[in-house]
């Protein structure tokens, strides 16, 4: 498993009294998914007017590649921009699928994200929410852990880029150097509940 290894192993001793949460990197990806989806386009796909902008986001050579890709033709494609058809309840999901994998893309190699997120050099604000122990039985299991926040610098180049290779692994070891900043109980936030960064 990446990172360090004492950073890892304690999580046994958490998880056998049914603490829940899951590793940092993991909690990273899904922060890094709702920033993406946060710049996106906000309408719901069922909606004429989401439709509409995710349709006219997919008028692309790459666009129409993302629909076909997942088993759309291209004349039913065509019908859909020309205003001559409505999709389907799946159909919808594809587009909607397409859309944002589109979106992820052009975020990632614009560099939007990465410019997002170093904010000039002054990094972005981390909030760390502990492991859930809401559900080990006894008090005297359960660690004394609270929110942490800490501000990011440095490492969102190298964090976007494992992101974009869905690289988990290199994630993790990132986390690794996130909350090495924190102090010497760093190696309990090695599982979180959650992370927010405030992008």
């Amino acid at each position: 498993m990446a990172g360090s290894p004492d950073l890892w192993s304690r999580w046994g001793e958490f998880q056998k009294y049914n603490t829940r949460g899951m590793k940092g990197g993991e909690a990273l990806i899904l922060e890094l998914n709702r920033i993406v989806h946060s710049s996106g386009i906000s309408s719901p796909v069922t909606s004429k007017r989401g439709l509409s902008a995710r349709l006219r986001y997919l008028d692309s050579a790459a666009g129409r590649q993302a629909l076909k890709d997942r088993g759309v033709s291209a004349r039913t494609i065509r019908s859909w921009m020309q205003g001559k058809s409505k999709p389907s309840k799946a159909n919808l999901e594809r587009i909607d699928s397409a859309y944002w994998e589109r979106r992820r893309e052009n975020l990632l190699r614009s560099g939007w994200l990465k410019r997002h997120l170093d904010n000039d050099g002054r990094g972005r604000r981390m909030e760390i929410y502990p492991v859930d122990q809401t559900h080990v039985p006894e008090e005297r299991l359960r660690r004394n852990l609270s929110q942490r926040s800490l501000t990011v610098r440095y490492v969102w180049g190298d964090l976007v880029d494992a992101y974009a290779a869905q690289d988990a692994d290199l994630v993790d070891e990132i986390w690794d150097d996130v909350i090495s900043d924190l102090d010497s109980d760093y190696n309990a936030y090695a599982y979180v509940s959650s992370v927010g960064i405030g992008a």
